[in-house]
């Protein structure tokens, strides 16, 4: 899926989030489901794809991503909760 794309990875309901923003969601939640991307969502196991917003240019998703990286927690949980009230994977339902 090569599109730009604003997601949000997670460990578990209510716990560590990363927000992020790629232009292949598909390729980058693989990635960080698999620990081949060093950092946070590696140090921290965040391998759920829990939240995601598809964009129609790269420009548009880095603006969307800086907006949600501002956001209380608070605000991120309810964004995540709107899109995905059990907090599924939604990792299988893009591939």
């Amino acid at each position: 899926m090569k599109q730009p794309a604003v997601y949000i990875m997670a460990t578990t309901q209510n716990g560590t989030i990363y927000t992020g923003v790629t232009s292949n969601l598909v390729k980058r939640a693989y990635e960080h489901r698999n620990g081949l991307i060093s950092g946070f969502t590696k140090d921290h196991g965040c391998k759920l794809l829990v939240f995601f917003e598809l964009h129609e240019t790269m420009e548009s998703a880095i603006v969307r991503e800086k907006q949600v990286k501002n956001y209380s927690r608070k605000k991120k949980l309810k964004l995540i909760e709107k899109m995905n009230l059990q907090w599924l994977d939604l990792y299988n339902g893009i591939v």
